[in-house]
């Protein structure tokens, strides 16, 4: 077997610019007052003289298939030894950071205006910087091996609150009395994958974890979250060219906040300090992690495919509700009046600086859009009824590496990681993008509790897709362990 080769690079991905910076992940306008941390793009790859994958994170709320494809094939350009099909990226997810979504956003959701910086002049800037990276990390590649850890750290929780209505809230109050329960689990483990030169030495690593970086999704200072500042301290621990890419695993459901002990033992983990708190945990994990031995040829397969799944249909009565009740809505206030009390309202809790979310997802003028969104969702999924999507999967030793676009529930990741032969499975949601913006893929309990992140127009796939999808990973992930080997325990 041949020996690997393998690669990595870092850039700073904060907007250089004059402009206005929205700050994008929110129902409502936030700008930029100044940068708690910057914004990284940081790329490692991986060759084998046969195979080859790339990939990196971004420390970005999420993006779409065409950026991703842009960026795949400019980076081919520069190295024309790269596979464009062999890259993926994933997004960190932080609420702290521009757009880099061109389509799908509605400016009523966002401040547009000429000094504010739009998504499409960020992709602009984005896309060469993010293409350079990739190149650079294929161009410093150097014969190493990797190094299997795991560890465990306390950062995601279930954020959806379940009442005996039979409803679920995202951020519920659970002190209410008619409070029956969190909907999902969480999980503590830490996937960790470490690169390592000819003489052993730790030169970077996968970082995966059950929970999106947005400590501070509700601030108002760019900040690559929790995901950042744990790099930050990795450099500290390994030395200042060692390379994080933070992924993370299923956890369309989680959030860094325990909602059952109500903040009262820990930071809020909506500010700052909660930051710091996080990334410490993670660094303790890797200190305290249960490693594998060193492999310098491990075995290399990637397989990439374009993956098709059915959109979740809204009903027949569904819409005929939804036109009744967004009349009933509007006749009560109207959308541009209701929109300014949501406004009015938000920033008012906003400026108590308390613990969040400040936007409320059961306003009448969220109500309004979601009416809006599953009437549009009805007339117009007969034209569309599919969602496309490119799937990378990787072994890499004794690992899988797999990825979906998705805020992908707890739920499917586990189904997914207990049928795989791998001894660990890193999967990565938020990955590629879609040819729609993806949004929550829920559970069947998400489905039938509905709320936000249930809800048929919080994204593009139910939990008929998400069984697909997971068969889908699993016989990807199993197909390149069939070797003879005997299959795990």
């Amino acid at each position: 077997m041949k020996e690997l080769l393998i690669g990595w690079s870092e850039a700073d991905i904060t907007p250089q610019t004059d402009k206005k910076i929205a700050l994008y992940g929110q129902y409502y306008a936030r700008t930029a007052t100044g940068i708690h941390s910057p914004l990284k793009c940081v790329a490692a790859a991986f060759d084998s003289g046969e195979e080859q994958f790339i990939t990196a994170s971004l420390d970005l709320v999420n993006f779409q298939q065409d950026l991703h494809r842009k960026i795949r094939a400019l980076a081919a350009s520069m190295e024309p030894e790269i596979c464009p099909e062999k890259i993926f990226l994933n997004a960190i997810h932080t609420h702290t950071g521009p757009s880099a979504t061109s389509t799908g956003l509605s400016d009523v959701w966002r401040e547009r205006d000429k000094e504010v910086l739009s998504p499409e002049e960020y992709i602009e800037y984005l896309v060469p910087i993010a293409a350079q990276t990739l190149a650079d990390a294929w161009h410093n590649r150097r014969k190493g091996g990797i190094l299997r850890a795991f560890g465990n750290a306390r950062i995601g929780h279930c954020r959806r609150a379940v009442y005996n209505n039979g409803k679920a809230e995202m951020y519920g109050d659970t002190t209410r009395s008619d409070f029956i329960g969190m909907e999902a689990g969480e999980d503590s483990g830490v996937e960790m994958l470490f690169t390592l030169d000819e003489k052993g030495k730790k030169t970077g690593m996968f970082l995966n974890v059950a929970c999106p970086a947005q400590v501070m999704e509700a601030t108002c200072r760019i900040s690559s979250d929790f995901a950042g500042r744990t790099r930050e301290l990795l450099k500290e621990e390994f030395g200042p060219s060692f390379r994080t890419i933070y992924q993370i695993s299923p956890a369309g459901c989680q959030s860094p906040r325990d909602l059952v002990r109500h903040y009262a033992t820990e930071p809020d983990f909506w500010h700052e300090d909660g930051v710091e708190v996080l990334a410490g945990r993670l660094l303790e994990a890797v200190r305290k992690a249960d490693f594998s031995t060193p492999e310098y040829s491990p075995e290399l397969k990637h397989t990439s495919l374009h993956v098709t799944l059915p959109r979740r249909r809204a009903t027949y009565p569904e819409y005929v509700k939804a036109k009744e009740e967004l009349a009933r809505l509007v006749a009560v206030m109207p959308e541009a009046e209701a929109f300014r009390e949501f406004c009015k309202e938000t920033h008012a809790k906003e400026a108590l600086s308390g613990p969040g979310p400040y936007d409320s997802k059961l306003h009448h003028f969220v109500l309004i859009k979601n009416q809006q969104a599953l009437i549009r969702r009805y007339e117009e999924q007969d034209k569309d009824p599919f969602l496309g999507f490119d799937m990378n999967v990787v072994r890499l030793g004794d690992i899988a590496i797999a990825t979906n676009p998705f805020e992908l529930y707890l739920y499917y990741g586990q189904i997914i990681k207990a049928r795989s032969k791998a001894l660990q499975t890193f999967l990565v949601q938020l990955a590629a993008g879609g040819d729609h913006p993806c949004g929550y893929l829920p559970s069947p309990d998400g489905e039938r509790f509905g709320g936000y992140g249930g809800l048929i127009i919080n994204g593009q796939v139910g939990s008929e897709g998400g069984y697909q999808l997971a068969d889908i990973t699993v016989k990807e992930i199993n197909r390149l362990f069939e070797d003879g080997k005997e299959e795990k325990a």
